[in-house]
């Protein structure tokens, strides 16, 4: 398979976080993010395994390593007390479990947005008739939403099989989705006015 260079670098900058971090989470004891990196070395394999199949356009891929990125950066940086992934960016509310708006939020807005992106693109891609309708917008919203509920439970795997994560409980598990579903749907309404016929 020919790899291009333009992909080699999002290759070679995606390794080299996830060894750094890797590196980390194994000497700091850190077994739940162990969990995350062995998942995210799979998306590796099955992005890299597709590229010449797909097509994925330079943008996709860098907005794909940065999601990876900003995920280990969450369970990996300290501040404070905790990680990054606990961190309140903006205090809109502030009740125990339902606290707006924290790092992890916007991670899973944007995560899923950009899940939303990748899965458009296949769609245009596999099935160009459908470019014109409203579905080329909506099955990928809903696709990435579904994708996002595969991540939930992973995370719940991941409490079952790991004590002391700090993966939080069932209003997290809410925000958790209702954030995939704001940055999923905001993906596409983007997408959408960036092609709508002027």
């Amino acid at each position: 398979m020919t790899i291009r260079r333009d992909e080699w670098a999002v290759l070679w900058v995606t390794l080299a976080y996830v060894a750094g971090f890797g590196a980390w989470f194994l000497a700091t004891g850190n077994h739940e993010f162990i969990w995350y990196i062995l998942t995210l070395a799979a998306m590796i394999v099955l992005i890299g395994a597709n590229l010449r199949r797909a097509e994925f356009p330079p943008g996709l891929l860098w907005a794909l390593s940065l999601w990876g990125l900003a995920h280990m950066a969450g369970g990996g940086v300290r501040v404070g007390e905790t990680v990054l992934y606990s961190a309140t960016l903006l205090p809109l509310i502030d009740a125990g479990e339902m606290t707006l708006l924290k790092y992890d939020q916007v991670v899973h807005a944007y995560g899923f947005g950009i899940t939303a992106w990748l899965l458009w693109h296949l769609m245009r891609r596999n099935y160009p008739d459908t470019r014109q309708g409203w579905t080329v917008h909506v099955y990928p919203a809903l696709g990435a939403m579904g994708l996002g509920t595969v991540n939930e439970i992973i995370e719940f795997i991941a409490v079952l099989a790991i004590a002391d994560t700090n993966v939080g409980g069932y209003v997290n598990t809410a925000l958790d989705l209702v954030f995939n579903a704001i940055g999923a749907s905001l993906a596409m309404c983007l997408l959408f006015l960036r092609d709508r016929p002027r």
